[in-house]
């Protein structure tokens, strides 16, 4: 059976319910050591026979930023700087690497209720799509941001909000990236509920895991199985094809203004 980590960084575990654990991401934005960390939490709790239903919540009124910036920018620096076939190559094992840190929530054989509170950018939207169920408190607000910083979305959202949203809300939040209160987020099926404080979030949250966890695991476990049989092959292939996409044409001078207009506070100018 696979143990917690002794340390973490970027996450908090604890227990509020019997057969309920809780995931807190204690770090506002997703660093290189979040994506470590992630797979070996969820790998845990999923071998843990007293783990039956997972809440993924955020921290200090916000669930996440998103990408962490600056550590994306260090490692695409050396792509921007020479785009050859080596560091092509290395940027696509590297975003597989992050995708299948998001995947790992998404293959939990346990039920995942996330529960977001304020922002949630970005890989933030990667990581609640990759949950069985979204509640949100009505302070939340969704954006799927990569357009605005001259990127396509490769880990998860492209994929995985086509099956929550539908063909056409998710182009609009793909192509505009706009930022998407609570209200319209329930609008679009987004998430299934809000609740007006964060409180009565993380109340129905972990009364909703009870729910879950009260019934019989292996069913439960068989249940997501049937589900993804049509649903994972499809989001895989699509992660397969955004980072090869990503790898080939990612690597360019709109990258690099978002990036320099990002360290200097600006708007970017894309040509």
């Amino acid at each position: 059976m696979s143990t917690l980590p002794d340390t973490l960084e970027t996450l908090a575990v604890d227990r509020p319910a019997e057969h309920v654990a809780r995931v807190s991401l204690i770090a506002r934005a997703m660093s290189p050591t979040f994506f470590a960390e992630l797979p070996r939490v969820m790998a845990a709790l999923d071998a843990d026979p007293d783990t039956r239903a997972i809440v993924i919540t955020g921290a200090d009124g916000r669930f996440s930023y998103g990408l962490d910036l600056q550590a994306a920018a260090g490692s695409l620096g050396g792509v921007l700087g020479d785009p050859s076939a080596k560091n092509r190559e290395w940027f696509l094992r590297h975003v597989r690497e992050l995708q299948g840190s998001i995947t790992s929530v998404a293959d939990c054989r346990t039920p995942t209720v996330a529960a977001i509170q304020g922002w949630c950018v970005g890989g933030g939207v990667d990581l609640v799509t990759a949950c069985d169920v979204r509640l949100a408190s009505a302070d939340a607000l969704f954006s799927v941001r990569e357009v605005r910083m001259a990127m396509v979305a490769d880990i998860g959202s492209l994929q995985r909000l086509v099956g929550i949203v539908g063909d056409g809300h998710l182009r609009e939040l793909a192509l505009t990236g706009d930022d998407v209160p609570a209200a319209d987020a329930e609008r679009m099926n987004l998430v299934n509920r809000t609740y007006a404080t964060e409180d009565e979030l993380q109340g129905a949250a972990l009364e909703l895991a009870g729910r879950m966890a009260a019934n019989s695991p292996l069913v439960t476990r068989g249940i997501k199985d049937v589900l993804d049989a049509e649903r994972a092959p499809r989001v895989e292939a699509g992660l397969r094809y955004v980072a090869a996409w990503n790898a080939a044409f990612l690597p360019s001078a709109d990258l690099q203004e978002a990036f320099t207009a990002f360290a200097e506070k600006r708007p970017p100018r894309f040509e």
